[in-house]
């Protein structure tokens, strides 16, 4: 199963919960209506009352309680007094009308109130839970460890590197992965997680986390908390009747609504907890296995688990948000005694163990490629610096169109050993620079210098010292010279390392960054390909953080409503790629041919023009369109890019900023030639 097929599965468990939310909200609605019938039928039952009987020359008479049903009567002079037994029946339309609407009133807005909230990301529901930030410049040695290792998996996943939040006062084993899209998804760890286990197995239990990031569970999880929080409200509501009760003079009668409320909100509870336990367990075996794959190191996912079962509830969450968080958990945060089998979020560590011990006799005898212990990632050093300030890598790559679907959303050995080395090798430079504000802004401003035009730079250095203080254009020019050392295809894995400190920057300092960008792409009129790549990447990677507003209520679901963006799209990498018009035209309908209903669909015979505006553009509005035609649109990208079996770096860039513009995570190019041994990346 592919990213795709994990993001329409996981679509398929958001209907799935709609309907079990439905049915939870159907059986709350009925008990508190049945709450409601007993508590007003207790105020009147057995009492009679007087009235008049009803005529021309009386007045209505009124009904003054719900439930009220008169006696027959016998016929008598008109206002004469009559006295009638006054009954109650067990259904009333009107009173269900009223009880049902407010229950769903009450849930339903509850519920989108909380989920709209956790839009903002993971780092509400970190702190929530008592998480503190992991500032890279302030980690102790443990801390930082952890910080490498979600690096790693970053940029071997190819995605925003996620904040990392760790739980001081949880002495534990365990982590979670929150957030409403991998831009915005942060990791978080407790105390005991750092401290118990080794890199291998912290490796592992980060692996899992990154499965949930990319296979689109992160947003189901959200949806879950907020279902929670609806139902948990009308336990809220009854603890404020009875605390409205006690305060006034309305009897008995509102303490005992007010307790079945609390007692019905408690069934919620439950309701929420059965649901969750419906749809989580099956997500974590994939976490686990995904883990492995990402590792190659069975082992290191294994032992931390091992040392959750050697001691007893060593996995428990305190703190009293892990009520409504527990299926974020690497393993279960709560105890649920006898009735664990029915509400735990999570396997039984027995069964998670014994599915990991055959992974480990299928890699029996494989050194995993990435551990801490491995030379691989010497070895591979070349693949992303020079030793003498030019690049290395050759001006094509091999790969296989065939094999990009297969890439996107997962991390290779390959990809993970090829982040270590990186990271390894960047100079100290560098590495102090991504851990501070004015470094990770200097990097950017270094990667946006131009190296092939000494007019341009000086342009660009010229303006730069009309906006920026003189320390932040020391620090430009002190990092550039490293920078123009990299690797050309270091440049994407460099600005996403950058993203952690910059989310930390307010909204006006985010815009203030993005206006020097275009300043300085502009110094010499036009934009440049690697500048509109730099440019639309941490834009969007940042744009949770900047508040910039995202129309999600449109999703396209043929491909005739983005025909015309998909042909610009294809356009613009054909171009890229190819020189003559003939070999861009084929490139063009190579890519075109691989669209479903392209034999329906108008094909012109000469690509469409474009600029990065319109490449802009068309990138926003594909980014609504349903799984299933993003993977034909990806596809169609790696063909057209990948008609010769080869990828010039400007290509790579390209369609590795278009996938990531997609929401789609595609894991850095490899040379099939190294060490190595990436399969087509």
């Amino acid at each position: 199963m592919n990213f795709f097929e994990h993001q329409d599965q996981a679509r398929g468990n958001t209907r799935k919960l709609i309907l079990l939310f439905g049915l939870s909200l159907l059986f709350i609605t009925v008990t508190v209506y049945l709450a409601a019938v007993i508590t007003l039928s207790s105020s009147f039952k057995g009492k009679t009352r007087s009235s008049r009987y009803q005529s021309a020359n009386c007045p209505q008479i009124t009904r003054t309680h719900p439930l009220e049903i008169d006696d027959a009567t016998t016929k008598l002079p008109p206002c004469m007094p009559v006295t009638r037994k006054v009954t109650f029946s067990w259904w009333n339309p009107s009173l269900f009308l009223t009880i049902s609407t407010g229950t769903v009133v009450l849930v339903g807005l509850g519920s989108l109130y909380k989920i709209q909230t956790l839009k903002a990301g993971g780092s509400v529901i970190a702190e929530e839970m008592g998480g503190r930030l992991l500032l890279a410049e302030m980690a102790h040695p443990e801390e930082r460890q952890l910080l490498n290792v979600v690096e790693e998996m970053a940029i071997a996943a190819g995605i925003s590197v996620p904040a990392v939040y760790v739980m001081d006062g949880e002495q534990g084993i365990n982590a979670f992965a929150a957030g409403f899209t991998p831009n915005n998804a942060v990791i978080g760890v407790t105390r005991g997680t750092l401290e118990l286990l080794s890199r291998d197995e912290l490796q592992g239990v980060i692996g899992h986390e990154f499965s949930h990031i990319l296979n689109g569970d992160m947003r189901l999880n959200i949806r879950l908390i907020g279902v929670l929080h609806g139902l948990l409200l009308l336990y809220i509501t009854g603890r404020i009747v009875i605390d409205w009760r006690s305060r006034g003079e309305k009897g008995n009668a509102m303490l005992a609504f007010g307790i079945a409320l609390m007692v019905i909100g408690s069934l919620g509870l439950l309701c929420g907890r059965l649901i969750k336990s419906a749809i989580s367990r099956q997500r974590e075996f994939l976490a686990d296995a995904s883990a492995v794959q990402f590792t190659r190191n069975p082992a290191g996912i294994a032992g931390a688990l091992d040392k959750i079962a050697q001691h007893h509830y060593s996995s428990l969450v305190k703190t009293p948000a892990a009520e409504s968080n527990s299926h974020l958990f690497f393993g279960s945060a709560l105890r649920f005694g006898f009735f664990e089998d029915l509400f735990a979020t999570h396997p039984p560590l027995a069964q998670r163990i014994r599915r990991l011990d055959a992974s480990k006799r299928q890699y029996a005898g494989q050194a995993p490629r990435f551990s801490s212990h491995s030379s691989e990632g010497q070895e591979s050093l070349m693949m992303g610096f020079s030793s003498g300030g030019t690049a290395a890598q050759p001006s094509h790559i091999q790969a296989n169109p065939a094999q990009v679907i297969e890439q996107i959303g997962t991390v290779t050995p390959e990809h993970y050993a090829y982040a270590k080395a990186l990271l390894e090798q960047l100079p100290e430079s560098l590495v102090l620079g991504i851990r501070e504000p004015q470094g990770a802004i200097a990097i950017v401003y270094g990667l946006l210098l131009d190296t092939q035009n000494l007019q341009v730079r000086t342009k660009q250095l010229e303006w730069l010292k009309q906006v920026e203080p003189a320390d932040v254009i020391e620090k430009t020019l002190t990092l550039s010279a490293d920078i123009d050392a990299l690797d050309p295809r270091s440049r994407l894995p460099l600005v996403d390392l950058t993203v952690p400190v910059l989310r930390q920057r307010d909204t006006e300092q985010q815009q203030r960054l993005f206006k020097c960008i275009q300043g300085l792409a502009n110094a010499d009129g036009r934009w440049s390909l690697s500048e509109f790549v730099l440019y639309a990447v941490l834009r969007h990677r940042l744009q949770p953080s900047a508040n910039a507003v995202i129309d999600t209520s449109t999703e396209f679901t043929t491909i005739g409503q983005i025909w015309s963006d998909c042909l610009l799209l294809l356009s613009s990498l054909a171009q890229v790629g190819q020189t003559g018009a003939d070999a861009i035209a084929y490139a063009f309908r190579s890519g075109v041919y691989r669209l479903p209903g392209a034999g329906q669909e108008t094909v012109p015979e000469v690509p469409p023009a474009s600029n990065m505006k319109t490449l802009k553009q068309s990138l926003d509005r594909l980014n609504l369109a349903t799984p299933k035609l993003k993977q034909a649109i990806v596809d169609a990208c790696a063909h057209t890019v990948l008609l010769d079996n080869k990828v010039t770096v400007q290509e790579a860039e390209l369609l590795r900023a278009i996938v990531i513009l997609l929401d789609c995570p595609m894991p850095p190019f490899l040379n099939t030639g190294s060490k190595m041994l990436a399969k087509g990346l």
